[in-house]
């Protein structure tokens, strides 16, 4: 699905038409929330959003990953899935999967932790115990219920903020703000935050933590790249933020090209883009989320070798305190 332009503006007559259907939505997703949630046998931490798109969960459930390893935690990630085939729960193989039976998220997390998917959160919380886990860190699930959290933060990306803070379909809410910010312990603003103040506002009024981070793009990975111009694309959540991070690491963008998020490319699509690149003398980057979903698929496998990656990592400013606070939930 691409997101439509309006809800990232101020409300207006679109937003006010779908208001309605945003009613009944926002119900149902605040009554889902509410409901008790099954209790796991080992600590659950969330790592979630407000909005439908992108915000930078992934990179954050990696980084608080790293941070509790470091710790002497045996963590594993769960994963819904997203895009996958497989309803699970399965343990990911980080070389053997492919993003077509478990989904892009999965695969990359599963490069940093032992990873289970699972349509069924409770059942995927229950076979990540069984398989070791000290602690299990959800990748996105704010809204869902099924499953008690211990511990929930809430990554918000600075510069979009909430948009015209309408719920879905009447905006990118997945819920309403206030029955979303009561599931939460804190939350992470990503970037500067010029377009979430209202919400840093409202976070700090409840008394919840908020901490601050950014997209650091990693340098050596593209450091031939230097000196030459790319076509980039992306199908992420937001494909601004990373166009933003490819010229933060020194990259002239020639042409960028924006796809839905999760997008699976075609065998037109690849080919479109390889074209491209040719004719203008270019060459291609692109995340590592949509590297994922090209690799092992014989239609894209072509465009999947000749694309580089740019890695990011989300440095946290707070890191220290951010420790201190989940490890002292888990205790």
């Amino acid at each position: 699905m691409r997101e439509p332009a309006f809800w990232w503006r101020k409300a207006g007559l679109a937003a006010s038409l779908l208001a309605p259907l945003a009613g009944l939505y926002g119900a149902i997703a605040t009554r889902r929330m509410r409901r008790p949630g099954a209790r796991a046998s080992v600590p659950i931490l969330c790592v979630g959003n407000f909005t439908l798109g992108g915000a930078g969960k992934t990179p954050t459930a990696i980084a608080l990953a790293h941070m509790l390893a470091e710790a002497g935690e045996r963590v594993f990630c769960l994963s819904r899935g997203y895009g996958g085939s497989l309803a699970g729960p399965k343990r990911v193989d980080a070389h053997a999967d492919r993003a077509t039976e478990v989904g892009d998220e999965a695969l990359i997390l599963a490069r940093t932790a032992p990873t289970i998917i699972a349509r069924d959160r409770v059942a995927g919380a229950a076979a990540a115990q069984a398989q070791g886990a000290g602690v299990v860190i959800m990748d996105d699930g704010l809204q869902n219920g099924a499953l008690a959290k211990d511990f929930t933060l809430a990554v918000v990306d600075g510069r979009r903020g909430i948009g015209n803070g309408c719920v879905f379909p009447a905006g990118p809410l997945r819920a309403p703000l206030r029955a979303q910010m009561a599931r939460c312990d804190a939350l992470l603003i990503v970037g500067e935050e010029t377009g979430a103040r209202d919400v840093v506002a409202e976070a700090r009024a409840r008394g919840l933590a908020v901490w601050h981070g950014r997209l650091k793009p990693d340098l050596a990975a593209v450091a031939d790249l230097h000196g030459r111009k790319v076509l980039a694309f992306a199908g992420i959540g937001d494909p601004e933020k990373f166009f933003a991070s490819v010229s933060e690491a020194g990259i002239e963008i020639a042409q960028r090209t924006a796809f839905p998020d999760h997008h699976r490319f075609t065998a037109e699509e690849a080919a479109g883009l390889l074209m491209e690149a040719d004719e203008q003398g270019l060459s291609l980057i692109t995340t590592e989320k949509d590297r994922a979903r090209m690799a092992g698929d014989p239609l894209t496998e072509t465009l999947a070798q000749r694309t580089h990656v740019l890695p990011v990592t989300m440095a946290i400013e707070e890191a220290e305190e951010m420790r201190r606070t989940v490890l002292a939930k888990l205790k």
